[in-house]
């Protein structure tokens, strides 16, 4: 079978499309940790994205399956999807005239080839499945506005889906000063450099036909 993309994102399935390997997206079996007030960012958005990838290994036996996460960390607090228009304009008025970070985590984990057998795999027990993960982080800045602009901006985009409230690759990118880092990708939702580099890792290369991609593994 295909790469699984563990993820009902629009965007991510949009970006991994980018890259031209057949992939198959399902929901995850998995509820998301939230931040409390002594988050450490970092570990919290990595370990969602293993988590998703995992709670999908007993369902694809001999497959990769993909995870990611995604938080805004600025000043102390940690944002996630805002889900309402209010909590959106609240997040835009927190983050406007400040830098910030967003984080993304990025898993890639290989299913054993037994169905059923790690069904109740978690994050914390990993020893006898392949895989790997990294952090992504990129710094924004986003201008000064006024409460008016974001409540405009969140009525005509809605971006109640994610983290900080805003989509950088469409009207969003109007809210910003500068947005920096190694791999612009992540700020969409799932960084492709990093994931590709996850990929190779297990032979899977978009510019190699004769690498060994997981849809051709047996075993």
């Amino acid at each position: 079978m295909k790469l699984i993309l563990a993820s009902t994102s629009p965007y991510r399935r949009q970006q991994m499309s980018r890259l031209g390997l057949p992939f198959q997206a399902a929901a995850p079996r998995f509820v998301e940790a939230a931040p409390g007030p002594n988050t450490d960012a970092a570990r919290l958005v990595v370990g969602n994205a293993l988590g998703k990838a995992l709670s999908l290994l007993a369902e694809y036996p001999g497959h990769l399956v993909i995870g990611s996460d995604q938080v805004v960390r600025c000043e102390g607090r940690t944002l996630t999807k805002p889900g309402s228009p209010r909590v959106a304009v609240e997040q835009l008025l927190a983050l406007a005239g400040r830098e910030h970070e967003l984080l993304t985590g990025v898993a890639v984990v290989r299913a054993s080839s037994a169905p059923g057998k790690q069904a109740q795999t978690t994050p914390e027990s990993l020893e006898d499945v392949p895989g790997s993960s990294t952090l992504v982080v990129n710094r924004l800045r986003m201008r000064a506005i006024s409460r008016d602009e974001a409540e405009t901006y969140v009525r005509l985009e809605q971006p109640l889906d994610c983290a900080g409230a805003y989509k950088s690759e469409a009207l969003g990118i109007a809210l910003f000063e500068y947005l920096r880092g190694d791999d612009p990708t992540a700020i969409i939702g799932l960084p492709l450099i990093a994931l590709l580099r996850l990929l190779r890792g297990f032979g899977v290369d978009p510019l190699n036909p004769s690498a060994d991609r997981p849809a051709d593994r047996t075993s």
